[in-house]
């Protein structure tokens, strides 16, 4: 039941709009995966309206919306409760629903980004106007930019032209939040609630996944109303046929070679994915977000990336290939180190959002379609494309592995701890199924080269917002939804500046997380950046922290690796520990190329004017006479 407003006409969850116009908003938001080109309608879901849960009977908005969340199987909602959002939270405990309290709203949204990548389903995080909206915009454009389906219930002052000016907390939350999601649901009456909640969720998975906002004045919560909302339907997922055909007959060609780069859209095709490779033959590389999405045992696997920036063997490997078949992925600027990914004579691009396809890799074919869709009609066409099986093939791309493998585990720094060194050894000390989170550090890249990854929603960074201190609470959030697997986060201690204070939830929720600090007591990324252009550094030092005094305030256990040769038995060491602990890794990078960093450079000069060159190398010329730099 809906009220009506002083024309009559039935208002809607979102502001300002009719239930007509409402429909049509969601239609284009959502456009991308309830329309099928080329195809007869289908219908929504398989289930009757009857047969779907609904919010029924008279109770309160926050009672109402609670329930909503409970019928779309949320697992834990996190946030920092507050004046305006106190009757939400006690609906949740009354409800028995789980929800987890976090030192900053930062981390709220982030932890419930890290539930949402560990486990495929929606995130849900609530915060209060002004400052938690504020203070969560990191953490939701992160997920945002990194296609990750996030719900916010964001509570709002009470807005309206009778109204008290001056309420604290009255930032324009809808003006904050709309640039970094799919969309913000308006609230104007309690009736709205639920239906605004489903519609955020479907609005959250539809073609390329992302945040949406609902937001609701919080006096809504105290109000009642009598309730009969039903779940909507799934949206139909995307698939143009016609590109389809085109892309087939590419596949068809056997004149072509082709590589297949698969990104996050992959991470749920179960074994769809290994299975067209094995039918085209052809290599398949991924990006950071897409590890897992084929088992880096497979023998087609090259590992991350397919040109300079990457694993030696996909930039090998690729370099025999004539057509890339990419697959949910959007060629984003990290995963390409800053575009240095090397053209090819044919590109087939498929991906849930038209609006990805060939933006910044010219496509021969677009393809807007869902991944999974997509590579079943391949299978079901199977014949059409098959290649004979290629056993020279896997010798070479064997060989490729076997010497990226040798170089990863061949110690070269020894001054402190090799970073490369401790991903090897931890890749080798955890179990196929442990989780994961690596944070924006210089050593980021040999993690995504080091570490082997046997199946998706395992191995988790943040690719293209690059929010630092992203990893610890995201590791929070994966570990409070999936207790039954083991969580692992490694931080730079820059990054861990940027959020442990989060220590303190790990403590009192007794989330048993792995923390891994990797110590050197600077901003090392820049230093790398900063060095090559200017021959010095500047604002990149940072304290020294006494790592063990911070663990006993915080109530975690403490460990600590100051060498090379206790790198086998500090992981053992952390472990084996029953609960949350934080290891000191005293780390150096000197001594060690980094692939990703090489190739940024690359780029980075190759677009570079003569005069800008020019200018830059008269800088450096000049700065390297100087024997007695000033670095801060």
């Amino acid at each position: 039941m809906s009220p009506r407003d002083r024309s009559g006409k039935h208002r809607t969850a979102v502001s300002g709009m009719n239930r007509r116009e409402a429909l049509s908003m969601l239609g284009a938001v959502g456009a991308a995966a309830t329309l099928v080109h080329g195809a007869a309608p289908a219908t929504a879901t398989a289930a009757p309206p009857s047969a779907r849960p609904r919010v029924g009977g008279r109770m309160t908005g926050a009672r109402a919306a609670v329930t909503a969340l409970c019928n779309e199987g949320v697992r834990c909602v996190f946030g920092v409760p507050g004046a305006q959002s106190n009757e939400f939270w006690d609906a949740m405990k009354s409800r028995g629903m789980d929800y987890l309290l976090v030192t900053n709203e930062f981390s709220a949204s982030i932890m419930a980004d890290g539930a949402a990548r560990a486990t495929g389903e929606v995130g849900v995080f609530n915060v209060v106007p002004g400052p938690g909206i504020t203070n969560a915009l990191t953490g939701i454009g992160e997920a945002s930019l990194d296609s990750v389906p996030l719900v916010g219930i964001v509570t709002d002052v009470e807005r309206g032209p009778h109204s008290k000016a001056f309420q604290v907390h009255s930032l324009r939350g809808p003006d904050l939040l709309r640039p970094v999601t799919k969309a913000v649901f308006e609230v104007k009456h309690q009736s709205e609630i639920p239906e605004a909640i489903h519609r955020a969720f479907r609005v959250a998975r539809a073609g390329e996944p992302g945040p949406v906002a609902v937001v609701m004045p919080f006096g809504l919560f105290n109000e009642s109303w009598d309730y009969d909302v039903a779940m909507p339907g799934d949206p139909v997922l995307p698939f143009d046929e016609t590109a389809y055909q085109q892309a087939v007959r590419l596949l068809a060609d056997p004149s072509y070679r082709v590589g297949i780069y698969a990104g996050m859209g992959c991470a749920d095709t179960k074994d769809s994915l290994a299975r067209v490779a094995d039918v085209l033959q052809a290599p398949v590389a991924t990006s950071v977000s897409g590890k897992g999405s084929i088992a880096d045992s497979h023998p087609l696997a090259v590992g991350w990336g397919y040109g300079p920036q990457g694993t030696r063997a996909a930039e090998c490997a690729f370099k025999e290939v004539d057509l890339v078949l990419a697959i949910g992925v959007k060629f984003s600027e990290v995963s390409t180190g800053s575009y240095s990914i090397p053209c090819h004579p044919a590109l087939v691009h498929v991906d849930a959002n038209a609006q990805n396809l060939g933006r910044n890799v010219p496509a021969t074919v677009k393809v807007h379609a869902d991944a999974g869709l997509f590579l079943s009609r391949l299978l079901a066409d199977s014949a059409m494309i098959r290649r004979s099986t290629d056993a020279s093939l896997v010798r070479r791309i064997a060989y490729y592995r076997e010497l990226d493998r040798c170089e990863n585990e061949h110690v070269q720094i020894h001054c402190g701890v090799d970073p490369m060194a401790f991903y090897v050894r931890l890749r080798e000390a955890l179990g196929r199924d442990d989780l994961v989170f690596v944070d924006v550090t210089a050593s980021t890249h040999w993690a995504s080269e080091a570490f082997k990854v046997e199946g998706p929603r395992r191995y988790f960074t943040p690719a293209d917002n690059q929010a630092m201190g992203w990893a610890l609470p995201a590791a929070l959030g994966a570990q409070r939804v999936r207790p039954d697997r083991r969580v692992v986060s490694v931080v730079g201690d820059g990054c861990f500046l940027m959020s442990g204070m989060e220590l303190s939830t790990a403590a009192r929720a007794g989330l048993p997380v792995k923390f891994f600090v990797i110590n050197d007591g600077a901003y090392h990324y820049m230093q790398m950046l900063q060095q090559s252009a200017y021959r010095r550094t500047t604002a990149t030092e940072l304290a020294r922290l006494d790592y063990a005094a911070l663990a006993r305030g915080f109530g975690v256990a403490y460990n600590e690796i100051p060498a090379n040769d206790d790198l086998d038995a500090g992981i053992q060491r952390a472990l084996a520990t029953a609960g949350p602990v934080i290891t000191n890794i005293h780390a150096s990078y000197e001594g060690r190329e980094i692939r990703w960093l090489k190739a940024v450079r690359r780029s980075y000069i190759d677009k570079l004017s003569t005069g800008q060159k020019a200018r830059v190398a008269t800088r450096v010329g000049m700065r390297s006479m100087d024997r007695n730099p000033i670095n801060d």
